[in-house]
């Protein structure tokens, strides 16, 4: 089997996580998450090698001169998180399809390398008031957070059209169904 990657990008609250989720659930066969690297703390309930890969700011930096990223970027100062090409080749081997669940420009960087073997879907919501609703329903917004987040909603917003395809997210249940024709068709 050649493998191939499924990749799905979003603003906040677009709800790209739970499609994400319910696809590994329907195609738990064919379908493998791509685990994460990153340089944050880990949580207490994290596991390395599951959550992410916990990496130290040096050894992140000294996998990309070594060029063993597929994607990466540095969020904030030495806050860096990527994708490692050994994982998209360990899913490959055990063989699966890998799903992806990465920040507009993590998608871009994914699709620009693997080209033709890698389908990118930019998930979305057709207003801002229901972005605003969603993540005010989270629970966890500050007026400062929110008016941040949406300002970068507005921004990655602006990279929809680079995208293989657009996925609107205003009804969960019909998108759900859209995400299996398009995972079925990619796969074929």
């Amino acid at each position: 089997m050649e493998g191939k990657l499924i990749i799905f990008s979003a603003p906040s609250g677009s709800g790209k996580t739970t499609i994400v989720r319910y696809l590994l659930a329907k195609y738990p066969q064919q379908l493998a998450f791509s685990v994460s690297a990153c340089t944050r703390t880990r949580r207490d309930y994290e596991v390395d090698g599951h959550d992410y890969y916990f990496l130290t700011p040096t050894e992140f930096r000294k996998r990309i001169a070594n060029q063993e990223f597929a994607e990466w970027e540095e969020v904030y100062v030495s806050n860096y998180y990527g994708t490692l090409k050994t994982e998209i080749e360990r899913l490959w081997a055990d063989g699966k399809h890998v799903i992806f669940d990465v920040d507009v420009k993590g998608g871009l960087k994914l699709k620009e390398a693997y080209g033709d073997k890698a389908l990118s879907v930019f998930v979305k919501v057709s207003s801002e008031e229901e972005i605003k609703r969603r993540l005010n329903s989270r629970g966890t917004e500050t007026e400062f957070t929110l008016a941040t987040r949406l300002a970068k909603v507005r921004y990655e917003l602006s990279f929809e059209e680079e995208f293989d395809v657009v996925l609107v997210n205003d009804d969960l249940a019909p998108t759900l169904l859209k995400a299996e024709y398009l995972v079925e068709d990619f796969l074929k």
